[in-house]
C-alpha cells in the first residue's frame, strides 16, 4: 500500500483498505484462536460481581436490541453488549495477552456486537480482528518505554483505537471517515494502572469495547476529528509516551504487507492472573513437583522479573481475590500450598488463610532490566530461586515463555479443554447455556465458515 509520514493518514488508508500479504489465511486463523479464549473467558466470567453490577446499571437500555450478551438470553444496543461482554472476558484475568496487553478481549465482544448489528459473517469478523490487531502493533511498537511505568493499561489506551480500527472495517468506512474514527478513538482512550486488583481494571477493557464502536458510529454520521491525531507534538502518542520519545513521523510501512500478528501471536493464560506472573508460577511448580516441596521446606523465594512486571504486580500482602491476581507473592503460595493457581483458589477466603498470608513474608523480588523484544512490559526472562531451611538453593533457570505463550503455544487439545473448562464452570455458577459447550466451541472454533455472526449464540 501507499505510505506516507504522516501517520493518522497511513493508519486510515490501512484501515480503509485492508491487505493481507499473502499470509491472510495464517493471521486469520490465529484471529480465531483470540475468538475462542475470549468467549470461553467472556462466559467463565460472567457472573462476577464486576459484570453483575455492569448489567443493573444498564438495565435501563433495552432498546434498540441491537447485539446479545454471550452469556444471557438479554439483547442491548451493541456498544453497551460490548462494554458488558468485554468486562466479562477481562473480569477473571484469564484472557489471552499480546502486545503489552489483552487484545481479544477488546477486539472480540466489540467485532461481535457491531457485528451481529450488521449481520457480518465469520470471514469479516476475523478480517476486522486482525486489522484491529495490526493497528495496535503499529502503535505500541513505536513507544521505546512501557507503557505500565507511566501508569497507563495498554488494553485501555491502545484497545480503544485498535476497536476502532476493527469495526471501521466492519462498516467499511472510507479513508476520510476512517481518519475520524481513528482520532476519536484516540481522544477517548483511557484506563490507570493504579486501578489494577480492581473492578476497574476489566472495566477498561469494557470501556475500550464500547468507546471504539461509538467512535466509527460518531464518525460516519460526520463527527470530525484531527487529521495529525496521532503523530502531533501535543497527540496520541506523544501524549501517552514515558518519556515524550515516541516514533511519530516514521511511515507505518508494515502495514498491509506481512501481518505482525504471524511474529508476536497470542499468548493463552493458563493461570486466571495478571500475566506477569505465569512464567515465575510455571518455575515454581515445576520446582515443587520436582522436589515434593511443602511450606516448611522453604526459607524464601526469590523471583526475578522485569520493572513492568513488578510495577503492575502491585498488591504484596492482597486481602482479596481481586487482589491476589496481581501479587507475586500469592502465585507463589499457591503453587506451593495447591500446586495450582487457578479459579478455585482466587477467593478471598482462600487469600485470607493464614498459611497463605504467612507465605508472602518469604517472596522477594529482584529485577531483570534486559528487555523482551516481542513482550515490551516483559524481561528477556524470569527465574525462581528457591532457598531451603537447610541452606541449599534450587533454581528454575532462565524462563523464556510459560506454556500457552506464543513462542510456546497450547495445541487444539489445550485449546478445546481451556474452553471446556470454562464453560463448565459457567455453567456450575448458574449460567444459562442452551447449547453444550462443545457445541459452542464447534460453532466458534470453525468461526471463518460461519455465514453470519447472530449464529454463535444462537438458542
Amino acid at each position: 500500500m501507499t505510505t506516507t509520514n504522516h501517520l493518522t493518514k497511513s493508519l486510515a488508508q490501512y484501515v480503509a483498505k485492508p491487505t493481507f500479504g499473502s499470509a491472510q489465511a495464517q493471521a486469520m486463523a490465529i484471529a480465531n484462536l483470540g475468538f475462542i479464549d475470549t468467549i470461553g473467558t467472556m462466559m467463565a466470567g460472567s457472573k462476577e460481581p464486576v459484570v453483575q453490577l455492569l448489567m443493573a446499571h444498564y438495565e435501563q437500555y433495552q432498546t434498540p436490541q441491537e447485539a446479545p450478551l454471550g452469556f444471557a438470553n438479554v439483547f442491548k444496543p451493541a456498544p453497551i453488549a460490548a462494554c458488558i461482554n468485554a468486562t466479562a472476558g477481562h473480569a477473571l484475568d484469564y484472557d489471552d495477552v499480546a502486545m503489552s496487553g489483552h487484545p481479544s478481549t477488546v477486539l472480540v465482544p466489540a467485532i461481535l456486537a457491531e457485528g451481529h448489528y450488521l449481520n457480518a459473517s465469520g470471514e469479516q469478523a476475523l478480517q476486522a480482528y486482525v486489522v484491529g490487531y495490526e493497528v495496535w502493533s503499529e502503535l505500541v511498537y513505536r513507544e521505546p518505554g512501557k507503557y505500565h511505568l507511566k501508569g497507563w493499561h495498554p488494553t485501555g489506551v491502545l484497545g480503544t483505537v485498535a476497536v476502532a480500527a476493527a469495526v471501521s472495517v466492519l462498516h467499511q468506512l472510507n479513508e476520510e471517515q476512517a481518519s475520524n474514527a481513528l482520532a476519536i478513538a484516540a481522544s477517548m482512550a483511557s484506563g490507570l494502572v493504579a486501578n489494577f486488583g480492581s473492578m476497574t481494571k476489566p472495566l477498561h477493557a469494557g470501556r475500550a469495547a464500547a468507546n471504539g464502536i461509538e467512535a466509527v458510529r460518531l464518525a460516519k454520521i460526520g463527527i470530525t476529528a484531527s487529521p495529525d491525531a496521532f503523530e502531533h507534538p501535543a497527540g496520541y502518542l506523544n501524549a501517552l509516551s514515558v518519556k515524550q520519545d515516541a516514533d511519530r513521523l516514521s511511515a507505518a510501512d508494515r502495514l498491509g504487507q506481512q501481518p505482525r500478528i504471524l511474529e508476536t501471536g497470542l499468548s493463552i493464560k493458563r493461570y486466571p492472573i495478571c500475566y506477569s506472573c505465569h512464567r515465575a508460577v510455571d518455575g515454581m511448580l515445576d520446582l515443587v513437583a520436582a522436589h515434593n516441596l511443602t511450606p516448611s521446606d522453604i526459607d524464601h523465594i526469590t523471583c526475578t522479573i522485569g520493572p513492568a512486571q513488578a510495577s503492575m504486580l502491585r498488591n504484596h500482602r492482597p486481602q482479596t481475590g481481586l487482589e491476589a491476581k496481581f501479587s507475586i507473592e500469592f502465585a507463589m503460595a499457591s503453587a506451593v500450598l495447591k500446586r495450582d493457581v487457578g479459579l478455585r483458589q482466587l477467593t478471598d477466603e482462600f487469600v485470607l488463610q493464614p498459611d497463605v498470608q504467612a507465605l508472602f513474608e518469604k517472596v522477594s523480588v529482584q529485577i531483570n532490566e534486559e528487555p523482551c523484544p516481542l513482550e515490551p512490559s516483559s524481561a528477556l526472562t524470569d527465574r525462581v530461586v528457591v532457598t531451603l531451611m537447610d541452606g541449599r538453593s534450587l533454581d528454575s533457570g532462565p524462563i523464556r515463555f510459560p506454556l500457552g505463550n506464543a513462542g510456546k503455544p497450547l495445541d487444539e487439545a489445550g485449546m478445546r479443554a481451556k474452553f471446556i473448562d470454562c464453560l463448565e464452570s459457567a455453567k456450575a455458577l448458574g449460567v444459562d447455556m442452551p447449547f453444550t459447550a462443545q457445541t459452542l466451541y464447534s460453532r466458534v472454533s470453525r468461526l471463518e465458515s460461519i455465514r453470519s455472526l447472530k449464529s454463535i449464540f444462537e438458542r
